[in-house]
């Protein structure tokens, strides 16, 4: 079960970072698909098979879309827009990996 978590997590976030790159060039492309991958982050809980797969794929379909076109051009330009989509690549990364960190009880002092 497992598995098929993660799978669907991977698809969800590949759609949804192809949809960001698709859209990017857009002033509210670039937002509605950064909103909507920070909703995204938040809501999925952190861990192996939810949170990074969603962040692996989400990376990955913007690894695609870098990758220089047989014409010579990018999918993503070098302006703002497209340094911003980015960055906002390597924060997804980022919120991935950080969802792997187990979240405690935050510990007092030893007084109590």
């Amino acid at each position: 079960m497992r598995v098929l978590v993660a799978l669907g997590c991977l698809v969800l976030g590949a759609a949804v970072g192809l949809g960001t790159v698709a859209l990017h060039g857009y002033g509210w492309g670039l937002g509605l698909g950064i909103a909507a991958t920070a909703a995204s982050l938040v809501a999925l809980p952190g861990g192996w098979w939810r949170r990074l797969p969603f962040a692996l794929g989400w990376t990955a379909a913007l690894g695609v879309a870098s990758v220089p076109r047989p014409e010579g051009d990018y999918l993503i330009a070098s302006d703002a827009s497209g340094y911003l989509l980015l960055a906002t690549g390597a924060a997804v990364l980022g919120a991935g990996f950080v969802g792997l960190v187990p979240r405690g009880a935050p510990r007092g002092n030893a007084e109590g």
